[in-house]
């Protein structure tokens, strides 16, 4: 089972060979694959020390799966150029993601509509994957009719870069800008490029992937993403309302029973998600579960993750483990 990571030097490639390492991922080979400018760069993985090499050495290697995370400009160009020679690539940038040839895959909810024919399979967004991990188990139960989603998002969402704006900023120092403001003591309704619509690409992400990923277009998503100084973990406020009425313990155990969710909801004892605690785990951890008081068959909830793994990372991972288990590679 050879594997290749493509942007293994990247703060998304780096967490997905973390998580390759920590679930024992059954690989024989690994191939670390970068930029021209990180070719011979030394890695590490499991004690053993790896050379970079660049994205044509790598689909000359013929690897059985290819992880990508280095951007969508990257993926158009080089993703089927993998597929061409038999490798089955899961990518994490939004290149294939709404191609209709194309699936979008969390493993809980959909993987079961993979077959060893997908050559590409696209790993949805960030924000997207723990919205709809809480939203599918009460989806099948109540029937979504609208979903209103604010996020509060990290600024590792946006990279290395910006994680160097928020530290620059808290030490005083002055220093490269990711953003076009400061984001220390701030939060910018600014993820993404803006659209014609006035909605971000962020945003938009948010509003059409759950349709996909659900294969259900009955319910429309209203999305506003917010980047906040935090350094790892996206948050986001969900109002849900529903085709049918629900009991709220009942929703409780909905969400327990989903597998990678973990509800914390105890308003007595201060319990509810946070991203200090999400940081470095893969669940979705769902809280603040309560009746919006203001119209019929309602719901709010609070959903953190860290994006960085069950965001990004561990997700790409998980399509991998179900493609080998599966024999579909």
């Amino acid at each position: 089972m050879k594997v290749a990571v493509i942007g293994a030097t990247g703060m998304v490639g780096e967490v997905m060979i973390k998580v390759l390492a920590e679930r024992n991922f059954p690989l024989t080979e690994l191939l670390l694959v970068a930029s021209e400018r990180s070719v011979g760069k030394k890695m590490n993985f499991q004690g053993k020390e790896y050379t970079v090499i660049g994205l044509a050495d790598a689909v000359a290697a013929k690897p059985n799966i290819a992880i990508f995370s280095a951007g969508g400009d990257t993926s158009l160009e080089w993703a089927p150029k993998f597929a061409e020679v038999g490798t089955t690539v899961v990518d994490n940038s939004s290149a294939w993601r709404m191609d209709p040839t194309k699936k979008l895959i969390v493993p809980e909810i959909n993987a079961y509509e993979l077959t060893a024919q997908d050559k590409i399979i696209a790993n949805p967004n960030c924000s997207t994957i723990q919205l709809v991990m809480c939203l599918h188990p009460l989806h099948q139960k109540y029937h979504m009719k609208r979903v209103i989603v604010s996020t509060y998002q990290s600024v590792s969402g946006t990279g290395v870069k910006a994680v160097k704006q928020l530290e620059n900023e808290v030490a005083g120092v002055q220093g490269e800008m990711a953003y076009p403001y400061p984001i220390g003591r701030n939060a910018l309704p600014h993820c993404d490029v803006f659209l014609e619509n006035g909605y971000t690409k962020e945003e938009m992400k948010l509003a059409r992937e759950p349709q996909k990923i659900l294969d259900d277009r009955t319910f429309s998503v209203s999305a506003t993403a917010v980047r906040i100084p935090t350094a790892g973990g996206h948050s986001e406020s969900v109002n849900v309302e529903f085709e049918n009425d629900f009991d709220l313990n009942e929703v409780r155990q909905l969400l327990n029973d989903m597998p990678g969710v973990t509800v914390q909801d105890n308003p007595d004892t201060n319990t509810y998600p946070m991203p200090i605690y999400a940081h470095d785990k893969d669940e979705v951890f769902v809280g603040r579960i309560r009746r919006d008081e203001t119209q019929r068959n309602t719901l709010n909830m609070w959903i953190v993750a860290d994006n960085l793994r069950k965001g990004a990372a561990t997700n790409a991972v998980q399509i991998s483990e179900y493609l080998v288990e599966k024999g579909l590679v």
